[in-house]
């Protein structure tokens, strides 16, 4: 099976302002309507070479916008929000806290094809924890957007370490993706692992290789 593999390699150091402090955005219009949305798909339809009045397709339009709901409702939700409730009854618990085989539904913003696969995630706790439902929730969250993995496993990993203020964070991303698997090179085989690795993951040999290791097999 082939293995494509990133790693961020860059320094501790100014990390998590590296990736918040970015320029500011120039102002959104405001979105199309439901209809336009719609029609929009109509003509994509035309466009591939079908009928998008035949029976079978009459209703495809306004259930492909209801889809895009749900696979981009990321974009109404904030991630660091759900990181807000900790808790601190963790009776001087020192150990990671690792939450494995996170289901990752995403759409490379590239060609809208679908990346499948898992996340792993991993933190050192400070004073206080999370519950680990909002840990698989963040990773929904970002993922429920147009993406790249790289960008996915790092936005995961500092919004996790800003929210938490762990000594230490990592993240593992495992996955397929659509535009390798059904177009182009069409490499059935081929799966793509990310890694974002903060805080005394990074620095800690032994940390860092039980974690990785625990993911083998």
């Amino acid at each position: 099976m082939a293995l494509l593999e990133t790693e961020n390699d860059s320094s501790d150091a100014g990390r998590l302002s590296s990736h918040s402090c970015v320029s500011p955005k120039p102002a959104q219009k405001a979105p199309p309507s439901r209809r336009e949305a719609e029609a929009a798909v109509a003509t994509l339809i035309r466009w591939a070479g079908d009928d998008p009045a035949r029976p079978g397709l009459a209703e495809t339009p306004e259930r492909v916008v209801r889809a895009y709901e749900e696979w981009f409702a990321g974009y109404g939700q904030d991630p660091a929000r759900l990181l807000t409730q900790t808790f601190d009854e963790t009776e001087s618990y020192g150990g990671p806290v690792e939450l494995r085989g996170i289901p990752v539904h995403a759409f490379c913003e590239h060609h809208l094809a679908p990346i499948r696969g898992v996340a792993h995630v991993a933190y050192l706790p400070g004073k206080r924890v999370v519950g680990i439902s909002k840990l698989a929730r963040v990773v929904e969250a970002f993922a429920r957007r147009l993406q790249i993995q790289e960008r996915l496993t790092a936005e995961i990993a500092h919004s996790i370490e800003s929210a938490l203020c762990p000594a230490g964070v990592a993240v593992v991303i495992d996955a397929e993706h659509g535009c390798m698997t059904s177009r182009g090179v069409r490499s059935h085989s081929t799966r793509m692992v990310t890694k974002e690795l903060l805080g005394r993951y990074r620095t800690n040999t032994s940390l860092r290789s039980d974690f990785l290791g625990s993911l083998q097999g």
